[in-house]
């Protein structure tokens, strides 16, 4: 391998193929992040082909046990299966893994981390970092000042999650799925578990027999107490695919312990970092999938008093987020950012 003689570091992508793969490179790009070296990583089967990158083609390798020699700071977005086999690897050979998976998230020695949240965290990582799941990303850059300035003792979300959060695959599968419906004809799905034109289901993730949760609801659950350090939180969570390809939206009703009122919120809000306020009643325009899509920050609005709680101390409101952006790759890369100025 080359020598790297600047100071930047060689960053490798784990998966550059996928949605998020893309969306690295796309991020990286408009952050003005440094790289000296990019390693382009993927399968086998990709191997040899090209990706652009600030006007070079490079070179996809395969992902192998040697592909981390020389490489500092490693973004996977793979899938569990590869992070818990490569991750390791990686960190051994000196690399900083950003880990887009849920391999590590909830293992003790790995910081879970939100930049906007939880940021001094990354400097007690062991060679891996975990990026949050991307529903738990969407509700909690917006919770966090509000439980910072009056804690949350409890929280019931209800999610509307994108096609991107399963992949290149899937969205391409909703895309096909909806021109063969409105053409009339029988669309039989492959990636997902039930017709995706025009329909909405239950998360496509395993439900455990046991409580009637879904693997995507669990791990918001328990993220959300691992980031805000406070497992003494009440949540109860129903995740939901909607056909929508890239912008998760989460209603979202969260109870305080001290009385907390519209106008607090949207002060709160209006100085939240990561978050843009869109909450026009006149004209009945709150956020949504079209508008989220391709922005950094989480938008909130719908913002309004609980009516099913008289003591004052609870807000509704309604929030969407780039799944792809501030819910995977966004947010990896500004981790990735702040281990520079490490």
């Amino acid at each position: 391998m080359e020598e790297n003689v600047s100071n930047d570091p060689v960053v490798a992508i784990v998966g550059v193929t996928g949605a998020v793969g893309a969306e690295f490179i796309a991020t990286m790009d408009k952050c003005g992040f440094r790289v000296s070296k990019l390693k382009a990583l993927a399968s086998a089967r990709s191997a040899g082909k090209t990706i652009s990158f600030r006007g070079k083609d490079v070179v996809i390798e395969e992902l192998t046990e040697r592909a981390f020699d020389g490489v500092d700071i490693a973004l996977f977005s793979a899938g569990s299966g590869i992070s818990k086999q490569y991750a390791p690897i990686a960190a051994k050979a000196g690399a900083v893994v950003v880990d887009n998976s849920s391999a590590f998230r909830m293992d003790p020695n790995v910081p879970l981390v939100i930049p906007e949240i939880n940021a001094k965290r990354i400097r007690d990582h062991k060679g891996i970092i975990a990026n949050p799941n991307c529903a738990a990303i969407t509700a909690l850059v917006p919770l966090w000042p509000i439980h910072q300035n009056n804690r949350i003792k409890r929280l019931i979300i209800s999610t509307y999650q994108a096609a991107s959060g399963a992949g290149a695959a899937a969205m391409d599968e909703l895309v096909e799925s909806t021109r063969a419906n409105l053409n009339g004809q029988v669309y039989t799905p492959k990636v997902m578990p039930h017709p995706y034109a025009f329909n909405l289901f239950n998360h496509n993730t395993a439900i455990d027999p046991e409580t009637g949760y879904n693997d995507e609801e669990t791990k918001v659950i328990k993220e959300t107490h691992k980031i805000f350090e406070d497992d003494k939180i009440a949540i109860g969570v129903t995740c939901v695919r909607v056909p929508v390809l890239r912008a998760h939206c989460e209603a979202i009703t969260f109870e305080c312990e001290k009385p907390i009122s519209e106008d607090q919120v949207r002060t709160i809000m209006a100085q939240a970092p990561g978050v843009r306020v869109v909450d026009d009643r006149a004209n009945n325009y709150f956020p949504m999938p079209i508008d989220a899509s391709g922005q950094d920050n989480v938008l909130v609005g719908r913002i309004r008093k609980d009516f099913s709680d008289p003591s004052g101390h609870s807000i509704s409101m309604f929030v969407a987020a780039d799944q792809l952006l501030k819910g995977a790759a966004l947010n990896a890369v500004q981790i990735a950012e702040l281990l520079l100025g490490l």
